[in-house]
Formats: structure tokens, C-alpha cells, sequence
């Protein structure tokens, strides 16, 4: 694995534990209310308690989560390093003199080397007098002897390492308000890798202390912040206008700058990605539909994001959340926060700006912005995703070239044996805003907030063996639901179930393996068994059984075809010219043996272009040959 791809991970890995964070932040936000004054002072002081819990454990949680993202969800490593860090915390109270506390970079450490100790070991074979200790609980065993060790180590090193943290901090802090904008810089660029999260890590939850009237110190801009630091919230505040304005005034730019016949379909999916952005923080989905198309801008993006921060730092503005810079945690972290109401106002500026800043370079640099030309855009999800499953595992090379899949906030992150296999363009069509290839095997395809959801569903296709067999596209040009075929008989599935092409070359080529079962006498039309028994009709137009002589036939009854194999040659022009409709059904005439069906969606597709349908069989193939 290259580096890029074990950062990769190891972001996956470190963002893990953050998503309890949210729930410390609720439950503060409970506390803080005047239960008192309503009779009930128990409840303030149990949620404060809860919620002061979670960053109190949260090394724990980090060892557990990073140990879990580095060894793809194995819990005998999240329980490796859940060891490790009370073997630690133990050795370092007890030796350490009360100036070594668990912090989470420690954390960090243990879960890594927990899950590469998982990795490497967990098959190991002993002696069979001590295969006791084999397999699996090598691991438990040699994390447990490593991290007595390794906290007799921290006693020496501890200090030394927090010096050096202080003195980044000290540095950061000597750098005022451009800090912040470097810092503000790198947070947007390392974004668009999926790496932000090392980088938060550091400034988030290691830089700067602060001892709570308990005598506990916390680290970090973010615990510090929940604690009650009053020097806390710089490195969140900026982000504010950014999520909750900024960002959403582009998705507002890029429907306003849409063609008029694609503006309702882009309106409703940039619309509902922006509230997403406005009250979560997810900003993914909009800053990859023009990242790819014009990286420039996203530069300028960068910038503008690290001026925020310099901006917000300079007003005095203290602030901080827990999930992401979202109206959500706006509200609900609004009573621990300083000047946070003049977020409100950077934010409607930073919106102004970015609405005319993106319309005015759209425009004027024909940017090709979901809507500015036909092409996908994130579509609804919802209810699509059981169906589009199998397409996307086959777009990634199927289930052969899949080592690992992995999902984050709003990605898959993938390694596969062989990143070209993958169908770009197919990824796009279904519905991905980008994908990044970070080399050896290790990619990202951005889905939004429906990526997890993704995940499962090719997760179990990874795990069934389905009776399943994929259809490429016959032709070049648009393809259509088999309801829209100008032809009664096709509508209403009478033949058999299946969609339709309006061709745009000549051309019509096999889209499944299997052998040619009739080829009709004026050669208009021709019937495929595939190897598993389904009986495929292609059928070039609609009422063009009586022109003779504009068909060519390149194969002959009997035949055994291939996807992508050219079947008949037709005359475009003079079916235009003759023929009612160029409409070309491609239907399954026994559909009986269906199952479940998945479509691509409904748009141009290439000839031979994989897989424009899925279909999964009641029952396994038998005598045939799985393709």
C-alpha cells in the first residue's frame, strides 16, 4: 500500500471515534439548561456528568475506533487496544506523579499499532504446546505485554512530546490570525483527499491544555472548548460561515446558472445538498460537483475559507462543535461561545460573495456544473439504492477486484487489486460527484451522505453468491424505460420486461454472453439465449419487419456471442426516414426467471458500456457458466 493510501486509512481510522461526539454535545447542551428553576437540579448535573464522560474516555474511544478503521472492523483489536490504553493509564497514573494523563494522540498510537498487530498476526501458528496463545489472542496477548512497555517509555518521553506540542501551540498562537488562515488553507485542500481528518486530529484534540475546576486536564481546541476554556474555539469558528453560508450560496449559484430543461432536476439536488450543508456541516457533495471541472476555483475556495478563519479571529469570535460547523451545532453549542452571534453577519457577506463569485465564473468560464450540460448530478437516493448496488460493484470492477471497502461521512473509500478496471464514467452515471485516485489501488467515490448506506449493499453482494447476470448497453445512444416505447405491445411488458435504446449509429452489438437462439428473416430483430437460460430480444425500431435490405447481419443462428460483440448493421438514416419510431427494445421475453431487476439511470450510454441492467435469477444457474 502506498503512503498516500495507508493516510487514507489511517484518516478513516482517526475520524471513527468523533461521530460520539455529537452526543456529548447534547447532552451538555441539557445540562445547561435551568433544570433547577424547574425542580429538577438531578438532571442537569447527570448530563453534565454524561456528557463531561465522553471527552473524559475519549482516548479510549480513539484507540478503539482507530483500531477498528486500521483492521477493517475486527473487534478482538478494538479490544487489544481497549487493553492497552488501561494498561497504560494504570502504569502512568500510578508512576507518572499525577503529570501523565491518557491523552489521544496516545490513543491514536495504541489503535494503530493495535490494528497493524491485527493484521499481521492474527493467523499466526505457535507450537502446538502454546497454540493456546495463537491466532487472535497473540494479538491480545503481545498488545498487553507491548503497552507496559510502551507506558514505561511515556514516563521518559511523555514530557518531552508535551513540550513540543506547547511549543507548536505557543508557535501557532505567536502567528495570530494568518495561522489560523494557513491552517484554514490546508483544512479545505486536504478535504478534497479525505485527509483533513490528521489534521484536525492535531489542532482539534492535541494543541493547547486546560485544567477544569476538577483538577482533569483536557487537550485540544475542541475538548478544551466543552470544558469551558474561554481561549477555545478558534480553530472551529471559522468554519461557520463557510458551512453554514458560503458553501450553500455555491449550490444556490450552480442551480441559478443551470440550463432551463435540466434547472427542476438540478434545483431539487442542489437544494437539499445545501440545507444538508446549512444545518450538518456536509459540504462534500457541493465542492466536488465543480472541484474536478474547475480545480482553480477550489483554490480560490481555500482561500477565501482560510481568510474566514483569520476573519473570525480578529472579531474575537469563539466557537466550537462537535460533528461539523452546522446550524445544528450553532444552536446547540451557542451557550459555551463567545461573539458567536456576529457569525450571522460574516456569514450572509460570505454568501453574497460566494453566489456572485461562482455565478460570475460559471458563466463567464463555461464551467460544466451538474445542470450546464446533460450529465449526472446527486441524485435522490432514497429508495434507489438496493437497485443501483449491483451497478456500482460492477462499475468498480466487480466483486473480484474489491480488497476492501470502507465508508466515511460522504465516501467510499476503496482498495482495489486494479484501479483500471473501474468505469469512470459508468461511477458517474450513477450518481458519484467525483472520484479520487490516491495510486495503489486506493480510491475515493464521493456519494454523499447516502455513502454508508452504499457500503452495506455492496457489502452484501460481496458476501452472496447471486445468481446474477449484467446486460451492456446494444447501442449507442439514449436508453429508456420500456413503459415510454411507442409501441402497446412493448409498453405493457406483453413481450417481456426489460428497456429500450433510441439509437444513434448503426450498429447493434450482444450485450450478454450467450448463443443466438433466431435471427428474424428481414434481420430487424434476433433472440439470445444467455448461458444461464434467460431468452433476450433485441429489436432494431418499431414496425420495421418490412424493410427489407437495410439490415446486415454480421452472426447466424447458433452463434456464440460475447458483450460488445457486433450482431446487425442497420441503416440509420433510411430507418429515420421509413420506419415509426427508431425506439430498440431490449426485453427478457421469459421474466418469470427474474427475481429482482437494477437500471442504470435513464441517459445516453455509450455502445457495449457496462452495465446498463442488472438482473438477479430465482434460482442458481445450472449446467451454464457464471460470468
Amino acid at each position: 500500500m502506498n503512503w498516500l493510501g495507508s493516510l487514507q486509512q489511517l484518516g478513516r481510522a482517526v475520524m471513527l471515534p468523533t461521530m460520539v461526539l455529537p452526543a456529548a454535545a447534547i447532552l451538555l447542551s441539557l445540562g445547561s439548561l435551568p433544570w433547577s428553576t424547574w425542580g429538577f437540579p438531578m438532571v442537569s448535573d447527570m448530563a453534565n456528568a454524561a456528557g463531561h464522560g465522553i471527552f473524559y474516555f475519549l482516548p479510549y474511544l480513539f484507540a478503539v475506533g482507530v483500531a477498528l478503521g486500521m483492521s477493517n472492523q475486527a473487534g478482538q483489536a478494538g479490544l487489544a487496544a481497549l487493553a492497552g490504553m488501561a494498561i497504560y493509564d494504570q502504569v502512568t497514573s500510578r508512576f507518572g506523579n499525577g503529570l501523565i494523563q491518557p491523552a489521544t494522540l496516545i490513543g491514536i498510537i495504541l489503535g494503530v499499532i493495535s490494528g497493524v498487530v491485527y493484521n499481521r498476526f492474527k493467523s499466526i501458528k505457535l507450537p502446538e504446546v502454546l497454540q493456546f496463545f495463537g491466532g487472535t489472542r497473540f494479538v491480545l496477548l503481545l498488545i498487553g505485554l507491548f503497552s507496559a512497555v510502551f507506558a514505561g517509555f511515556m514516563l521518559v518521553v511523555a514530557p518531552l512530546i508535551q513540550r513540543g506540542l506547547q511549543f507548536i501551540a505557543g508557535l501557532e498562537s505567536s502567528l495570530g490570525g494568518f495561522g489560523l488562515f494557513v491552517y484554514g488553507i490546508l483544512y479545505r485542500l486536504l478535504a478534497a483527499f479525505g485527509l483533513h481528518h490528521l489534521l484536525n486530529n492535531i489542532f482539534w484534540f492535541q494543541l493547547g491544555t486546560y485544567q477544569t475546576p476538577s483538577g482533569h486536564i483536557v487537550q485540544g481546541d475542541l475538548p478544551r472548548f466543552f470544558a469551558g476554556d474561554p481561549t477555545a474555539g478558534f480553530f472551529m469558528s471559522g468554519l461557520f460561515p463557510i458551512m453554514m453560508f458560503a458553501i450553500p450560496a455555491i449550490a444556490l449559484a450552480i442551480i441559478q446558472e443551470a440550463r432551463e430543461d435540466l434547472k427542476p432536476k438540478v434545483q431539487k439536488t442542489f437544494l437539499t445538498a445545501a440545507l444538508v450543508c446549512f444545518f450538518t456541516g456536509v459540504s462534500e457533495q457541493i465542492e466536488f460537483a465543480f472541484l474536478f471541472a474547475a480545480p482553480y476555483l477550489f483554490l480560490v475556495h481555500a482561500v477565501m475559507s482560510g481568510l474566514a478563519m483569520w476573519l473570525t479571529f480578529e472579531l474575537d469570535i469563539h466557537h466550537g462543535f462537535s460533528y461539523s460547523a452546522g446550524f445544528i451545532d450553532y444552536v446547540l453549542n451557542f451557550h459555551l461561545s463567545h461573539n458567536a452571534w456576529l457569525l450571522i453577519p460574516v456569514g450572509v457577506a460570505y454568501g453574497l460573495v460566494y453566489y456572485v463569485l461562482f455565478r460570475w465564473a460559471i458563466r463567464r468560464f463555461r464551467i460544466p456544473t451538474p445542470g450546464c450540460e446533460e450529465g449526472s448530478v446527486l441524485e435522490d437516493w432514497a429508495g434507489n439504492i438496493p437497485y443501483r448496488a449491483p451497478l456500482i460493484l460492477e462499475a468498480l470492477g466487480g466483486k473480484e477486484n474489491i480488497v476492501q471497502v470502507e465508508a466515511c461521512i460522504t465516501r467510499l473509500r476503496l482498495t482495489v487489486h486494479n484501479d483500471r478496471l473501474i468505469d469512470t464514467g459508468a461511477i458517474k452515471a450513477l450518481g458519484s460527484a467525483g472520484l479520487i485516485n490516491l495510486g495503489g489501488g486506493n480510491l475515493q467515490v464521493v456519494f454523499g451522505t447516502y455513502s454508508e448506506l452504499i457500503r452495506e449493499e455492496i457489502a452484501k453482494l460481496m458476501e452472496r453468491d447471486l445468481p446474477q447476470i449484467l446486460f451492456n448497453a446494444p447501442v449507442h445512444g439514449k436508453m429508456l424505460p420500456i413503459h415510454e416505447v411507442p409501441d402497446k405491445i412493448f409498453a405493457s411488458k406483453l413481450v417481456g420486461d426489460g428497456v429500450a435504446f433510441v439509437p444513434e449509429r448503426g450498429e447493434l452489438v450482444s450485450p450478454v454472453y450467450g448463443t443466438v437462439m433466431h435471427l428474424y428473416p428481414t434481420m430487424h430483430a434476433l433472440g439470445i439465449s444467455t448461458r444461464e437460460g434467460l431468452e433476450v430480444l433485441l429489436h432494431i425500431g418499431i414496425d420495421t419487419s418490412q424493410l427489407k435490405g437495410k439490415f446486415t447481419a454480421m452472426v447466424e443462428a447458433g452463434d456464440t456471442v460475447e458483450p460488445g460483440q457486433l450482431l446487425i448493421k442497420f441503416d440509420l438514416q433510411a430507418l429515420r426516414a421509413q420506419a415509426p419510431s427508431l425506439v430498440t427494445p431490449m426485453v427478457i421475453t421469459n421474466p418469470d426467471r427474474v427475481k429482482s431487476w437494477s437500471f442504470a439511470p435513464f441517459k445516453t450510454v455509450k455502445k457495449g458500456q457496462a452495465s446498463v441492467m442488472s438482473v438477479v435469477l430465482h434460482d442458481r444457474n445450472v449446467g451454464g457458466v457464471e460470468t
